[in-house]
């Protein structure tokens, strides 16, 4: 008997029909480093910033990289799920892709491979996973304090929170979450 082919799937599953708080992690084509360097940097992070307000997501948490990006974000209250996600990080994609593609002369180079989602419905995932985005930078050895990583929302939720609320959220072990986060960040930044 012939040997049939397994039909694995491509691209992860994104469940996105409730509202909520969700748990994002996007990454470039092969992990190739096309956002290394503080101008590229800064445009993607100013890019999930702009599309996440454009689409009504409420972020908590981000960090950027020259290679992936995470970010904890509510879904808009007004929709009736999430499903403007896909359309919101189709844009942030294409816009940012455009972007470093005409920077790097490249104009057909496929920069973005997907997005995985999590629908945080726990407290303690959701501040375990809070704490994650934030000390991100000091996972890849990029900073030895969170606050000092320009591109990720860490400093501003040291100034925006209250002490207790960032000891806190501090305090979350990180280590028994999982996360697709096998990725070596540029240390050019």
């Amino acid at each position: 008997m012939p040997e049939t082919k397994t039909p694995w799937p491509h691209a992860p599953t994104h469940q996105l029909s409730e509202r909520g708080t969700y748990f994002i992690t996007g990454a470039t084509y092969l992990k190739a480093h096309h956002f290394r360097g503080a101008r590229r940097l800064r445009v993607l992070q100013r890019g999930l910033l702009t599309v996440a307000e454009k689409f009504g997501w409420q972020l908590e948490a981000w960090a950027v990289f020259s290679n992936h990006y995470h970010f904890i974000a509510h879904s808009p209250a007004a929709a009736d799920g999430a499903s403007s996600l896909r359309a919101m990080l189709g844009m942030l994609h294409a816009k940012t892709s455009g972007w470093i593609n005409k920077l790097d002369a490249t104009p057909e180079r496929r920069v973005w491979f997907n997005f995985w989602d999590t629908r945080l419905t726990h407290q303690r995932s959701y501040l375990a996973r809070l704490n994650y985005v934030h000390q991100n930078a000091v996972k890849h050895g990029l900073v030895p304090v969170a606050c000092q990583y320009p591109w990720c929302s860490a400093a501003w939720f040291e100034r925006t929170a209250s002490p207790a609320m960032v000891k806190s959220i501090s305090r979350f072990n990180t280590g028994k979450i999982s996360v697709a986060d096998e990725y070596e960040p540029n240390v050019e930044w």
